[in-house]
């Protein structure tokens, strides 16, 4: 566990750094800094985000400055070849390799870290040297002490180098600030072969780049990148706050010829020396685009005209603060607020902004395209994750941005020469994870109402996929009803998403007017079945002969290896992997009963595990496994057979044990906002099973009150009268005032404001809930 610290800001900072004076406010992880109370007035939410939360375990984010969906993430870089260190960053690397301008959230998989720069004193290194020797190369080590950040501000001191770096952004451009030692000569390493690498000593892959010095105070460039997103492009554009006084390029890590100021090839490096570095800060602002240098520079332009960096940082707080109070909740728990800030932060990360100040932005075929006024293009949809909890708190609390969001799909639908979106990033399809659920997001905002989206101009695509496309075992899947073991890896668990897959097609296709696809793919919905054995009462491979593979050990990940018959779950947590058919499902049980007593069985049996099961399996309750997507909506599921007083007590402690206050306090990878969604939306009180049914499953709200600006001009107001620690079951609840039996939600009734008043207790109330006229709809 990380201790906690305060903040730092003003004459506090002031005195750490010398007399620079640092804007803002940042919180540290490690001081004994306070904040002062007019800096709480001018942050008043976020002072509750600590964006070191999931920068250790194995949560996978990063701490750096960017704004809400913001393209920009500029951030500090301790290791770039391990999976922990997959966002450019960990809490237990002990240096700090430089600062680059892009990273990803909790993916589990790395990629990006564009345009890194080092600022340097001494002699100049062109390699950055191995985690445990920094002295080798040009990495230095640092102290968390020395280290703070807060939502669109990072700073750290550079104990090799002296130097203190301090750094902010907008939307498409970082902001760095360097206050550099006496003394020592100092200059700016622009490493341009610096990325994600498969793993240590194995170069980014990069077939070409270029370097341009344009003058003594601006730098243009660009790469071509072949990691995880095989293929994207990314420029950038760079100007000084002052002229440096030598630039060297470096090519393969030799120096080119002096006076060089252009340079193409993969492996490009630029030094710009400042020997009067200490003099003042250096300011350097860096504008991105996937378009071209140009763009990069109109970026850079439009978005930061000066080096005011008061004034970038304040407005990257004012950004911050707009989209937090969106929700604002009621707690005297400091350690439970900050839990919720920080997850609500984490939740606007992404999708990230891919479209440039002129609106053109490059596509899914790695074209220029220029999209519609009015709306912007986006990138980083981590779709198999945030299906399930994250777009539908953007359908609550970021009404307006949804339709952008989803069209970009549709238009990335028609320009893929892969077809619909599986895991898009930057241009590219990368075809991570198994389904293609970006047809869930579409028909959960077609059934939730919004406009803006161009539904019948997606449907030839998603019918393309769900009735021609023959890849990743579709095909077996349209002939058999299941996909078999023995030829595709996964089967089992990509039959139970293709499965779900259908549901949300099928609503796209009545959309289009397309009744007969509907009718079809609304049964074909129900493969589910074609991989449930009635004799062992687990979802389970079989073989294409139609027999079950064997062996069968439902806490193993596959018959013959893991990940063999199971993405990210085992056959204890796939069996619940059911999220639209949930009265059909009971069946396979003999009714409500059975199904019960096998979730009941699922939350407390053991919880030993295979001796290959790999890292990420984590978050065990029983079988259940919070650290993994696919369990995430199983604690609801009670609420369907009439038992919701079972989703309340272990929604509660799924809460209290899954989410903490510290550099590991998530228990998986935060997956691009999925894995703090699921706390912000249970912390409220709701949960969507079935994002595409535009229904909400009442669990168990953990704060007093929560108030919820919905969009134009509504409020939904949350009341948990006697809400706390033991009161963790729902003895009442109301709607504007009238009482409902039902412990579930429409969408359409919260989006449109109102009360929803809860009264808790200690003791379940076994009536709430449990009729069978209140039970939730499901395959409706």
């Amino acid at each position: 566990m990380a201790t906690r610290r305060g903040f730092l800001q003003g004459a506090i900072a002031a005195a750490l750094f010398g007399s620079v004076g640092l804007p803002g406010l940042a919180r540290a992880r490690a001081g004994n800094y306070a904040l002062p109370a007019d800096a709480r007035t001018r942050a008043d939410l976020t002072r509750h985000v600590d964006v070191f939360i999931g920068t250790g375990g194995h949560g996978h984010t990063f701490p750096g400055a960017t704004l809400p969906f913001g393209m920009v993430q500029l951030s500090p870089d301790t290791y770039n070849a391990v999976w922990d260190s997959c966002s450019g960053y960990h809490e237990s690397d002990g240096s700090i390799m430089g600062f680059s301008h892009t990273h990803l959230s909790g993916t589990g998989i790395g990629d990006m870290l564009d345009f890194l720069l080092v600022p340097v004193t001494g002699e100049v290194k062109l390699v950055p040297g191995p985690l445990d020797n920094p002295d080798a190369g040009y990495r230095s080590r640092y102290d968390h002490a020395d280290e703070a950040a807060s939502p669109g501000y990072y700073r750290v001191r550079l104990k090799d180098s002296g130097v203190h770096a301090e750094l902010t952004a907008t939307a498409r451009a970082g902001l760095h600030r360097y206050h550099f030692p006496k003394g020592k000569p100092a200059h700016v390493l622009l490493d341009l072969c610096h990325g994600m690498q498969d793993k240590p000593g194995i170069p980014t892959r990069i077939s070409d780049a270029q370097l341009r010095v344009v003058d003594e105070r601006t730098l243009t460039g660009g790469r071509r990148v072949y990691q995880w997103a095989k293929g994207r492009y990314i420029y950038f554009a760079m100007r000084l706050s002052r002229p440096f006084k030598q630039v060297q390029l470096y090519d393969e890590d030799q120096p080119l010829a002096a006076g060089t100021r252009s340079a193409d090839g993969t492996h490009l490096k630029a030094a710009l020396h400042y020997p009067d570095a200490a003099d003042a800060p250096l300011l350097i602002k860096v504008g991105i685009s996937a378009v071209s240098a140009d763009n990069a520079l109109a970026n850079l332009d439009a978005e930061l005209p000066d080096f005011d960096f008061a004034r970038v940082h304040a407005q990257a707080v004012a950004a911050w603060e707009k989209e937090l109070a969106r929700v604002r909740i009621d707690s005297d728990d400091d350690a439970q607020r900050r839990i919720f800030y920080t997850g609500l932060y984490h939740s606007l990360l992404a999708p990230t902004l891919f479209s440039d100040v002129d609106n053109r932005y490059r596509g899914m075929d790695l074209q220029i395209h220029t999209a519609p006024k009015g709306y912007n293009n986006y990138s980083t949809y981590s779709l198999w994750d945030t299906y399930r909890a994250a777009h539908p708190l953007l359908t609550l609390v970021q009404p307006e941005r949804v339709p952008d969001l989803v069209q970009c799909l549709v238009r990335g639908a028609n320009e893929c020469p892969d077809g619909v979106g599986i895991w898009p990033l930057q241009g590219v399809e990368t075809g991570c994870m198994i389904g293609y659920h970006s047809a869930v997001v579409l028909a959960e905002a077609h059934a939730k109402g919004f406009t803006g989206i161009d539904y019948k101009a997606a449907w030839p695509a998603y019918r393309k996929r769900a009735m021609d496309d023959t890849t990743h075992g579709l095909g077996e899947y349209r002939t058999l009803g299941y996909i078999p073991a023995d030829n595709v890896d996964e089967a089992v668990s990509r039959t139970l998403e293709y499965a779900y897959d259908d549901w949300a097609c099928a609503h796209l296709a009545q959309a289009a007017g397309a009744s007969a696809d509907a009718r079809a793919l609304r049964d074909r919905s129900r493969n589910y079945r074609n991989v449930f054995n009635r004799d062992s009462g687990f979802v389970q491979a079989r073989l294409a002969d139609g027999s079950w593979a064997t062996p069968f050990d439902p806490r193993g990940m596959g018959h013959i290896a893991k990940w063999r018959d199971f993405t990210e779950s085992n056959a204890w947590q796939a069996t619940f992997l059911n999220q639209h058919d949930l009265y059909g499902y009971m069946d396979l049980y003999g009714g409500r009963d059975g199904f019960v007593a096998k979730l009941d069985e699922l939350f407390s049996t053991s919880s030993e595990l295979p001796a290959d099961a790999p890292p990420d399996i984590d978050g065990m309750v029983g079988q259940y496994a919070h650290g993994n997507e696919p369990s995430h909506h199983v604690a609801y599921l009670f609420a369907y057979a009439g038992q919701p007083y079972k989703t309340q007590a272990m929604v509660r402690r799924l809460l209290r044990e899954q989410y903490h206050d510290a550099r590991n306090g998530l228990s998986g990878n935060e997956d691009c906002g999925q894995m703090s969604a699921w706390f912000v939306l249970s912390a409220l009180g709701l949960y969507a099973v079935d994002p595409v049914s535009g229904n909400y499953i009442v669990g168990s709200p953990l704060f007093k009150r929560a108030t919820l600006d919905v969009g134009n001009g509504r409020t939904l107001r949350i009341v948990a009268n006697n809400s706390s620690e033991k009161n963790v079951y729902v003895q009442s609840l109301k709607w504007n005032g009238a009482p409902t039996n039902r412990a579930w939600l429409r969408h359409a009734d919260l989006a449109a404001g109102g009360t929803l008043e809860f009264e808790m207790g200690s003791t379940p109330n076994l009536s709430f809930g449990a009729n069978k006229k209140d039970l939730p709809p499901s395959f409706a």
